[in-house]
């Protein structure tokens, strides 16, 4: 157990510092535990268990399943009507947003539900003159408790099934929990309408442009090019290839027409203007050496996109799984890449300017860019970008949504009749979707978000030796000592507060695979129906509020809500407390506690 303990804290450790990637650490927790094979009791064969495990290859099919859904463009059809059921008055905005989050996210992964309504949602807010932090941490909040209507709403009720099942002999069906999910569903929404509609703040003006919003003042100037410039015939990438200037041009001006990227195949003439951005040290060295002359100082919005009538720029949003994090935009050729031009960068509070081709990027950081109508369309659908704006014309299978929509329909409802199990009626899914072209077979691998795979397949061995060295019993035993001052319930109240804060360290999986065992434990210990425990568990380990780590969806919204840490713990805290009354009760009416 002393063991067991130990590579345990080693693994909380290594979570909330994020020393390593939340997969890696699951990789080293398995890989201790079966290097300690006599003191941990997992054997080779136990120790790679959750890379065969049902729960996880459930959740990598639910993942495809989801973006099938998403290449069809099916949730962006659904933005559009609730921009014309909302129109501008903001507590319709807000239940439209609600509902349209909540409801897909009971059969679709809530992570890819919340990356596709970002774009529609910042505009319902823009243009209905409400700002988009009022919109968009609800809009995260809603998925999360969305997710918890069905067995396939989120990865953790999948994992937690599977572990009620090991222990108890008792998955979950695909509507077992549904009623205490539409309860805990009704909770937050009233809380959010009535309550936190109050609590958001309004970080970001809705009538100030986005130059204003990234204080790029001071950053974009108009130069134009001298008859004597050493420029002159060069292509304008050779140019930037060749200076150490932290310099980037943005946009040609030449005979009235207005260019952007790509400038490969460009080559400088007299009179040429170009809008760069850099700073203004920068721009005066760049203007001695290079032979140019100031134009304007001062570069508007409406400048920018002048050369077109559609938008232009837009803000990039990069979630935890996409392979950006941790490149820089020069390693990951984002220029050539995108046919883009990054002018800033928000991360958390802080708006960098400077040096950003060598800036390490993460998740959860946002791109202000500029790009091609035709570059902003292909954005729209890769997987390692979210573009936090409507684009005029993405790429989706608009013509197959019937077809998604109906194998989607076959999935839950095969599942929910038991006419198969879960595992087949997904697999059976993502079948369908291939043959009849919802997706390429291509498009597969960047569907999974390989780092939740990675997690659940390095932490199912933990749990397993929680219960076989006996720490989940003394832990449960311990735990069980509250029932000499709290009844059953108070009890199954605690327990939902343990894992609230332990998934806010770790993870949501990570909470249901070592806390459900203990849970089942606790419950012996003190003459209590295990199953409540289990419950309880997998309901607060969905619910993190507190914070924009704790959970990708909250992490999504956060730079382009251009939200303050503080701002989920001040919303999320009070809707944490009362989801905690609110699910207990619900579990002790509908199955009772003891």
């Amino acid at each position: 157990m002393l063991v067991v303990f130990g590579i345990t804290l080693l693994a909380f450790l290594l979570f909330a510092s994020e020393v390593v990637p939340v997969d890696v650490t699951a990789l080293i927790t398995m890989a201790l535990l079966m290097i300690l094979e006599p003191w941990t009791r997992i054997s080779i064969d136990e120790g790679i268990s959750g890379f065969s495990n049902e729960a996880t290859i459930t959740v990598l099919a639910m993942f495809i399943l989801s973006a099938g859904i998403s290449r069809t463009g099916a949730v962006q059809m659904l933005s559009r009507w609730m921009a014309s059921y909302a129109g501008t008055d903001e507590r319709k905005q807000l239940l439209a947003v609600i509902g349209v989050a909540g409801l897909p996210s009971a059969v679709l992964n809530n992570t890819p539900i919340v990356a596709m309504l970002i774009p529609a949602v910042s505009d319902l807010a823009r243009g209905g003159g409400t700002s988009p932090s009022k919109l968009l941490i609800p809009l995260s909040y809603s998925a999360m408790v969305g997710g918890m209507l069905t067995l396939i709403g989120t990865s953790t009720n999948i994992v937690a099934s599977d572990v009620s099942r090991r222990l108890l002999g008792h998955p979950f069906s695909m509507f077992e929990f549904t009623v205490l999910g539409a309860i805990v569903f009704v909770t937050g929404t009233v809380y959010l309408v009535l309550v936190g509609q109050r609590l958001l703040p309004e970080r970001i003006d809705p009538d100030e442009g986005l130059l204003e919003e990234y204080e790029m003042e001071g950053y974009l100037t108009e130069v134009v090019v001298d008859e004597d410039s050493p420029l002159l015939g060069e292509s304008v990438d050779a140019i930037l290839e060749e200076t150490d200037l932290d310099v980037e041009v943005i946009q040609l001006i030449r005979d009235g027409e207005r260019y952007i990227e790509p400038f490969s195949e460009v080559e400088i003439r007299a009179g040429d203007v170009f809008i760069v951005r850099a700073n203004l040290a920068t721009v005066q060295a760049l203007i001695r050496a290079e032979g140019l002359s100031f134009a304007s100082p001062d570069v508007t919005e409406e400048e920018l996109e002048a050369v077109s009538r559609r938008k232009t720029l837009v803000e990039l949003v990069i979630p935890a799984q996409s392979r950006l994090v941790g490149a820089s935009l020069s390693e990951s050729l984002f220029r050539e890449r995108y046919d883009a031009n990054v002018l800033a960068i928000r991360r958390e509070r802080t708006l960098l300017h400077n040096r950003l081709d060598e800036l390490l990027l993460r998740g959860g950081d946002t791109l202000l860019v500029q790009a091609t109508e035709e570059s902003l369309n292909a954005l729209a659908t890769d997987p390692d970008v979210i573009v936090a704006h409507q684009v005029a014309d993405p790429d989706y299978r608009t013509g197959k949504i019937p077809v998604a929509v109906a194998i989607i329909g076959s999935v839950v409802g095969l599942a929910a009749l038991g006419v198969v199990d879960i595992l087949v009626a997904a697999l059976s899914g993502v079948i369908l979707m291939l043959f009849t072209g919802v997706l390429n077979p291509d498009e597969l691998y960047d569907a999974i978000e390989w780092n939740v795979i990675f997690l659940l397949a390095g932490l199912i061995p933990l749990g397993i030796a929680f219960e076989e060295t006996g720490a989940a019993a003394l832990i449960g035993a311990l735990v069980a000592q509250s029932g000499t001052v709290l009844p059953p319930i108070g009890v199954l109240w605690l327990f939902y507060v343990v894992t609230a804060l332990t998934t806010a360290l770790v993870s949501n999986a990570g909470s249901v695979v070592l806390l459900i065992p203990v849970g089942v434990a606790t419950a012996a210990q003190i003459g209590a129906d295990p199953f409540a425990f289990v419950l309880a568990v997998t309901f607060a380990a969905s619910a993190d509020f507190m914070t924009p780590i704790g959970y990708q969806t909250n992490l999504l919204v956060y730079g382009p809500g251009g939200y303050r840490f503080t701002d989920y713990f001040r919303v999320g805290a009070p809707l944490q407390v009362l989801l905690s009354v609110a699910t207990v009760v619900g579990i002790a009416l509908i199955w009772g506690v003891t």
